[in-house]
C-alpha cells in the first residue's frame, strides 16, 4: 500500500516476480504453473541503466553480459553491419515529442508554441543527431495507424514564420521572453547533440533555450504529473493499435496522461463521438479532425515516430517483434541455444 504499492506484484503470466533492486535490476522466475505450460527460460533479469545509457548498454552486450541491447548512435552504421549478432528493425506505433504546459505563461499563448515548432528543423535534427534512424513526425498518429492522415497540415521549418508569431505574441525578436527550460528524463550522446542543435535553432529567432536532465524516472514522472515541467521530452508507445490510444490519452482534458494540460471542449466532444462511432470510415474522419485541431493548437512539438532497433546475441532464439515493441514480445517463447 501507499509508496510500496506495486513493489511486490502478483500475476498469472509465464513469469513470477522475484525481486526489484531500484536502479540496478528486476528479476523474474519461470512460473511452472502457467496455463499454457512453463516458459523455456528459467529466469529473466532486467538490468537497469538510468537515463538510457546506450553506450554502456552496448558495451555490456559486446562483452556478453547482456542477451540484447539497443543501438547507440555512436558507430551506428558499423554496429548494424556487424554479422556477429542479430539485428532486428521494425516500425513502431509510437510518437516522440516535446510537450508544453499550456496553462502557464508564455505557453498559454498558442502563437508562442507554434513559433517554437516553426523554429526547429526537425528533419535535420533526426538526420544529423541520430543518422536518420527515425521517421519524422508531422503530427501525432504514426504511419500505418487507422486515421493516419498523409495530408495533415503540420509545421514546416520556417524561422521567418517563427519570428512573426513571436512578434504577434508580444515578443519581437524574442525580447521579453524568459529562457525556455526543456526537461528530459534521458541523457546520452545523441540527446545532448539534439539539444545543442535545438539551442542553436531557437537562438536564431531570439529565444534562449536551457536544458535540464532528471534521469530518475519516478521523480521525473512526479514533476510531470504535478505540472512543474513547462517543456518536457516525452514518448508515447501504443498500448493497442488504435488512434483513441493516442489522441484520447494524450489530449482529452480529463485524461491523466494529458501532461500538456491541453483543454478543448470541441476536441473532447469529437473524441467521445469517435468512441461511440461504429462505422469505421466515420471513426477515421473524426480522429483526423481531432488530430488536425490539436496540431493547430500546437500543445506539442512532434519530433519522430520510433523505429524498433535491437541487437540480440546469436544464441537467442524465437524472438517475435511487432509494432508495439518490447512489452509485447512473447518472452515465454524465447530460448537460448546451447544454454538451456
Amino acid at each position: 500500500q501507499g509508496e510500496a504499492f506495486g513493489t511486490q506484484p502478483i500475476g498469472t503470466g509465464p513469469f513470477r516476480f522475484v525481486r526489484w533492486e531500484r536502479g540496478k535490476e528486476i528479476v523474474l522466475a519461470a512460473n511452472p504453473d502457467y496455463f499454457d505450460g512453463p516458459p523455456n527460460l528459467s529466469r529473466i533479469v532486467y538490468r537497469v541503466f538510468p537515463g538510457a545509457q546506450l553506450d554502456a548498454m552496448y558495451e555490456e552486450f559486446h562483452r556478453g553480459s547482456l542477451e540484447d541491447a539497443p543501438i547507440p548512435t555512436r558507430d551506428y552504421r558499423r554496429i548494424v553491419a556487424d554479422k556477429s549478432h542479430v539485428y532486428v528493425k521494425r516500425p513502431m506505433i509510437s510518437v516522440r515529442f516535446y510537450g508544453f504546459n499550456t496553462r502557464v505563461k508564455p505557453f498559454d499563448d498558442r502563437r508562442v508554441r507554434q513559433a517554437l515548432i516553426h523554429a526547429i528543423d526537425r528533419e535535420a535534427l533526426i538526420e544529423e543527431a541520430f543518422l536518420g534512424r527515425y521517421a519524422p513526425a508531422r503530427g501525432i498518429l504514426p504511419p500505418g495507424m487507422l486515421s493516419f492522415n498523409p495530408r495533415l497540415k503540420g509545421y514546416a521549418y520556417d524561422p521567418k514564420a517563427a519570428r512573426e508569431l513571436l512578434s504577434q505574441a508580444g515578443y519581437p525578436g524574442g525580447r521579453g521572453l524568459p529562457p525556455i527550460v526543456f526537461w528530459s528524463s534521458v541523457k546520452h550522446e545523441g540527446i545532448i547533440r539534439e539539444h545543442e542543435q535545438i539551442r542553436e535553432y531557437l537562438a536564431a529567432v531570439g529565444v534562449e533555450a536551457q536544458f535540464q536532465y532528471l534521469t530518475d524516472w519516478p521523480a521525473f514522472s512526479r514533476m510531470l504529473a504535478e505540472g512543474k515541467l513547462l517543456v518536457f521530452l516525452y514518448a508515447w508507445f501504443a498500448d493497442v493499435p488504435d488512434p483513441d490510444n493516442f489522441l484520447f490519452q494524450l489530449f482529452h482534458s480529463r485524461s491523466p496522461r494529458n501532461f500538456t494540460r491541453y483543454a478543448s471542449p470541441a476536441v473532447d466532444e469529437l473524441l467521445l463521438q469517435a468512441r461511440r462511432a461504429t462505422d469505421l470510415s466515420r471513426r477515421t474522419e473524426l480522429y483526423r479532425q481531432v488530430e488536425q485541431m490539436v496540431m493547430n493548437d500546437a500543445p506539442v512539438i512532434p519530433v519522430w515516430h520510433y523505429t524498433y532497433e535491437r541487437l540480440f546475441q546469436p544464441y537467442v532464439k524465437s524472438v517475435e517483434v511487432n509494432g508495439l515493441g518490447d512489452p509485447y514480445i512473447p518472452l515465454r517463447k524465447i530460448w537460448l541455444e546451447g544454454r538451456r
